[in-house]
C-alpha cells in the first residue's frame, strides 16, 4: 500500500500559492454538460423543475405491492448516504460520458440509473473522488452488470488506503477498496497523483489538491488511516480529488464527492491549473456536516459568496446547517439537490 512518507504530508499541508500553475493545463472548453446526480442523500419528488433543472418523476418506477387493488405501486428513486454522478461533455459533434463515484450501495446507483432510462455501462470511464465506501460501493452493481469488459478507471494510488474511525458511537473499520478484485472485475485502473485530461481533453481530474485556505483542516483525529504498522490520524485524504470542466464563455463547473481537500481549495486549485478565473457551478459533497466542521462554513460561504456562481448544488455530506448558510447568501443560485436531477449547463 502506498500511504505515503513525511514530504508527501508535508507537501499537501497548507501554504501559500501565488500566481499561475507552472505547468497550466489546456481544458478544452465544451459546449455542453449535462450532469445527472444518480445517488444522493435526498430524494424529493415533489421539487420543481427549472431551466436547464430537471426532476425525476415521481413514478420513476414500479414495484410489486399486493395492499393496492391493481397488485402494484409506482416507487421513486433511492437514496442513501453516498454520491454518484454521471458526467456527460459535448463538443461539436462528439459527446462522451463519465461515471463520477458509484454511491454506497451495490444496487442504488444501477437502480436509479434503471430508472432514469440510462444506461450505466455506456460510460467510457469510471472516476473515484476518493476511496471511502460511501463512494465506491456501486462498483460492485456496475461490474455485475457489465462483465469482465474493460472499463478505465481513475483513482488516486492512495485510494486503497486502509482506515478507521474512533469515535463514540462510531468506531469502526472503513471498508477498503480492494484493487486486486477491481481488476479481475474487468476495471483498468489508472493511478494518478497529477492531474488528468480525460475524454479528449475536455474534463480535468484534480489529482491532489493544494491545501492553501486557513480554514479548512480536513477531516477529525478520529478518522485515522493504517500506516502499515500503526494507526495515524488521517485528516487531509490525500487521494481526494474533483472533477472540472470548462463551459465555453461561462466558466468551471467543479464536481466534488465529498470534498474533504475543501471545496474552496479545491475551486482555487482548478483555477490555478486551468487558469480560467470564472466559477460557473459548484456540484457535489462540501463536507460541513457536525461540530468539528462548524468553524468552516462562514468563510466557505463567505468564499463561495465572493466567487458568484451561477450553480451551486450542495449534496451528500454538506450538511443542514451549512446549507441553510448557503441558500440563504447565494440564494440566486443555490437548488436543492436530489437524487435523478439533471443539470444542463450550455455554453454562451
Amino acid at each position: 500500500m502506498d500511504s505515503g512518507g513525511p514530504q508527501t504530508v508535508a507537501a499537501a499541508m497548507p501554504h501559500t500559492v501565488t500566481g499561475g500553475a507552472v505547468d497550466p493545463i489546456d481544458l478544452a472548453p465544451v459546449d455542453e454538460v449535462v450532469i445527472t446526480t444518480l445517488v444522493d442523500n435526498v430524494y424529493d419528488a415533489l421539487l420543481p423543475g427549472e431551466d436547464g433543472i430537471a426532476r425525476a418523476p415521481f413514478q420513476a418506477g414500479t414495484a410489486q405491492a399486493p395492499q393496492f387493488e391493481s397488485g402494484a405501486t409506482r416507487v421513486g428513486l433511492m437514496a442513501e448516504h453516498g454520491f454518484s454522478a454521471l458526467v456527460t461533455v459535448r463538443r461539436g459533434d462528439t459527446t462522451t460520458s463519465v461515471l463520477f463515484d458509484t454511491g454506497l450501495s451495490p444496487d442504488a446507483m444501477v437502480t436509479n440509473a434503471d430508472r432514469l432510462g440510462l444506461d450505466p455501462l455506456a460510460v467510457h470511464a469510471v472516476v473515484l473522488s476518493h476511496g471511502h465506501f460511501d463512494h465506491a460501493g456501486g462498483l460492485a452493481g456496475l461490474a455485475a452488470r457489465r462483465g469482465t469488459r474493460a472499463l478505465p478507471m481513475v483513482v488516486h494510488p492512495q485510494v486503497w488506503t486502509r482506515r478507521r474511525l474512533t469515535a463514540p458511537g462510531a468506531d469502526f473499520d472503513l471498508p477498503t477498496l480492494s484493487k486486486r478484485a477491481l481488476t479481475g472485475e474487468g476495471f483498468e485502473v489508472i493511478e494518478r497523483r497529477q492531474p488528468s485530461l480525460l475524454v479528449d481533453g475536455s474534463i480535468l481530474i484534480t489529482g491532489e489538491v493544494d491545501r492553501t485556505t486557513a480554514f479548512e483542516h480536513g477531516m477529525p483525529p478520529a478518522h485515522q488511516r493504517w500506516t502499515g504498522t500503526e494507526w495515524e490520524p488521517d485528516p487531509l485524504v490525500i487521494d481526494d480529488q474533483a472533477l472540472i470542466i470548462n463551459v465555453r464563455g461561462k466558466g468551471l463547473v467543479v464536481v466534488t464527492g465529498c470534498g474533504h481537500a475543501g471545496a474552496v481549495n479545491i475551486i482555487r486549485h482548478a483555477q490555478r491549473l486551468t487558469g480560467v478565473p470564472r466559477l460557473h457551478a459548484l456540484l457535489g459533497g462540501l463536507h460541513l456536516g457536525g461540530a468539528y466542521f462548524a468553524p468552516s462554513i462562514a468563510p466557505t460561504v463567505q468564499a463561495l459568496t465572493e466567487l458568484a456562481p451561477d450553480l451551486l448544488v450542495p449534496g451528500h455530506c454538506t450538511g443542514w446547517q451549512a446549507q441553510h448558510a448557503l441558500a440563504a447568501a447565494l440564494s440566486d443560485s443555490w437548488v436543492q439537490g436530489s437524487s435523478g436531477t439533471r443539470y444542463k449547463l450550455l455554453a454562451a
